[in-house]
């Protein structure tokens, strides 16, 4: 086993670290507080690449791993989650299905301009089934050359913003779902109200519209009856980037912790010398460690073709839960400070909470865990 990474990882972690400090982090309480997205930081990781860091350079991509694509994902949640999601939405939720079940001419239409960070992308699952997604209600039935779009979706990251858009919708009762690419601006689609939330606030969350939606037929993603294929499979790479998340915010509150630690006194030494706060580090440490290397594990496999479903969910759930512990802890360190919002560990712990619930709440990451281990 090597655990190492390669010169060409270091140096792209290098890069965002850099970037995410410089350009991402002096802005990231304000966007917090006032609940604003900046598509100027998009536009910026663009540039970067960081949009097409996984794809091929045929569609405009990086060429790069998923490995590599957790590391950005991590660096750039450590210092915003908002920023981290907006990214991992976009690779792992819109642009992966496209990727891995659209034509070539779908992939040079949507992904390539995704891939260059001129377009952003979103994924429509969830309707009001939540969790149970086969049981979804929004349709999409065939009329000639068109699919005619109706329904909703709700919670959506990137919504509004976002120019392309996979939506999964009932084609056929027979059938099953299918997933569709819409693209902002198609005549019936349109958006409900934001969603105001307790944490991830300057990444936009909004309900899809859709009512007598025309959607032509070189839009349907893969074949007809696919949706749900695809959208689980998509959810199972999906999560490693959550889980890489749930890392990066971890580690942003340890890190505020002990520099606090060192420097806050009390009964005359400093409070890290205090056996209560240094347990607290450690546990800390150590669980941020062991998130780090599932979540790193989930993607190596996927990188080399391996099955990684158990593994994603592994990372997710315990990075997650490995997260909330951590940032809670981190507030606690703080104490009153730590309730203000002259420190940022109330934000961290605020974005965590998120982390154990969307993209499959960590009880269905039981259930998947369970399930796969039974099956074995």
């Amino acid at each position: 086993m090597d655990f190492a990474l390669s010169e060409e990882q270091e140096m792209i972690r290098s890069i965002v670290r850099d970037f995410a400090q410089n350009e991402i982090e002096p802005s990231a309480a304000t966007r917090d507080e006032q609940e604003r997205f900046d598509r100027a930081l998009f536009d910026q990781m663009g540039e970067l690449g960081l949009t097409g860091i996984p794809w091929p350079e045929a569609y405009g991509g990086v060429g790069s791993d998923d490995v590599t694509y957790v590391l950005v994902v991590e660096e750039l949640s450590r210092v915003c989650a908002s920023t981290g999601v907006t990214l991992a939405a976009h690779i792992s939720f819109a642009g992966w299905p496209i990727y891995k079940f659209g034509t070539e001419e779908q992939k040079h239409r949507f992904l390539r301009p995704m891939a260059e960070g001129r377009k952003l992308g979103a994924y429509g699952l969830t309707d009001g089934s939540g969790s149970d997604a086969a049981s979804m209600r929004m349709s999409a039935l065939r009329d000639g050359d068109h699919y005619v779009m109706n329904g909703s979706k709700i919670f959506i990251t990137n919504a509004g913003e976002a120019e392309i858009y996979v939506v999964f919708a009932l084609t056929d009762t027979g059938q099953g779902c299918s997933a569709f690419v819409v693209e902002k601006g198609t005549p019936g689609f349109t958006f409900g109200k934001k969603v105001r939330k307790l944490g991830i606030r300057s990444s936009p969350t909004m309900e899809l519209l859709f009512e007598d939606c025309r959607i032509p037929v070189e839009n349907l993603l893969g074949q007809e009856g696919e949706g749900f294929t695809i959208a689980m499979m998509t959810l199972d790479g999906g999560r490693t980037g959550i889980a890489a998340q749930a890392v990066g915010i971890a580690q942003a509150a340890l890190d505020v912790s002990i520099a606090y630690a060192k420097e806050r006194k009390q009964f005359g030494k400093a409070i890290g010398q205090h056996q209560a706060i240094a347990f607290k580090i450690a546990d800390m440490a150590t669980k941020i460690e062991a998130a780090r290397l599932l979540t790193y594990q989930a993607a190596w496999r996927e990188s080399q073709g391996l099955s990684y479903g158990r593994e994603s969910a592994y990372a997710k759930l315990y990075a997650s839960d490995a997260a909330m512990e951590v940032t809670v802890e981190a507030v606690q360190i703080l104490g009153g400070y730590g309730y203000t919002k002259d420190f940022p560990v109330e934000r961290y712990m605020r974005d965590a909470k998120m982390m154990q619930i969307y993209e499959g709440t960590n009880e269905d990451q039981r259930q998947i865990i369970s399930r796969l281990l039974v099956a074995d």
